[in-house]
């Protein structure tokens, strides 16, 4: 069992910064691959970003490539989401989620264990 619980939401204007951070319960927590995802009022979940077991491997959404930065310290069982260059389109409720495969890490399903969510909002 994996309990995950997201922090670092909050309103920014366009053009600021956020880091988001998941902190995740478990001796296993290195085993997974972790991911980001979002959900705006009205839309579907969007997949955001992952990062596998090592932290070497990273996968991104076209929307936040070369913005967001996905990654995790195994030592304190937390993955971060660091995003820059906020945009309007970027408001919507984060989820972290954990999965124990590596496969097909951009589709919700295989997500075994998901966050409660974090609000961020960002202002123009």
């Amino acid at each position: 069992q994996v309990q995950l619980v997201e922090s670092g939401g909050g309103l920014v204007q366009v053009g600021g910064s956020l880091r988001l951070a998941c902190a995740a319960s478990g001796r296993t927590f290195s085993s997974y691959v972790m991911g980001w995802f979002r959900q705006a009022p009205g839309k579907e979940r969007d997949f955001v970003a992952a990062v596998n077991w090592s932290g070497v491997i990273t996968y991104y959404a076209d929307s936040v490539k070369g913005r967001f930065t996905i990654s995790r310290d195994n030592a304190k069982n937390t993955v971060y989401l660091q995003m820059k260059s906020l945009k309007p389109e970027d408001t919507a409720v984060y989820y972290c989620a954990a999965r124990p495969s590596p496969v097909e890490v951009t589709r919700t399903t295989g997500y075994n264990y998901w966050g409660q969510g974090t609000q961020v909002t960002v202002s123009s």
